[in-house]
């Protein structure tokens, strides 16, 4: 009988404690990868327009070639700016994401330490 309530106590601790911080922590992984994935993705976006930049800017011979190299950075900056629109957007999603499910995993274990607290008044 006393090996059945240090297995029991073991589960106990595990599913208070243990599994949470597991859940908690597969959570802030997945989160920081696809930080991280997005904050590279963005970082090439802006390392490729900047060197195509470079590029057009080589091959300027003339007034006419600078004119419409001129021309064509508002619709540089346009796009770099709606780029980064769409950035700060999916910042903010998966902001926001994170806080749901962190929420979640924390309304779970207060309601298993809330059963585990009833369990343990019943059978005192």
């Amino acid at each position: 009988m006393n090996t059945f309530n240090t297995n029991e106590m073991a589960q106990q601790f595990d599913n208070m404690f243990m599994a949470p911080a597991r859940a908690y922590m597969a959570l802030s992984i997945d989160y920081s990868e696809k930080m991280l994935n997005a904050q590279l993705d963005a970082s090439k976006a802006y390392t490729d327009t900047g060197i195509a930049q470079m590029r057009q800017i080589m091959n300027v011979k003339d007034a006419e070639g600078l004119r419409s190299y001129m021309e064509s950075q508002q619709k540089v900056a346009k796009d770099l700016a709606e780029r980064a629109k769409g950035d700060a957007d999916k910042v903010v999603s998966l902001q926001q994401d994170f806080i749901q499910k962190s929420q979640k995993i924390t309304e779970e274990n207060v309601k298993q330490a809330q059963s585990a607290v009833s369990n343990i008044s019943k059978t005192a």
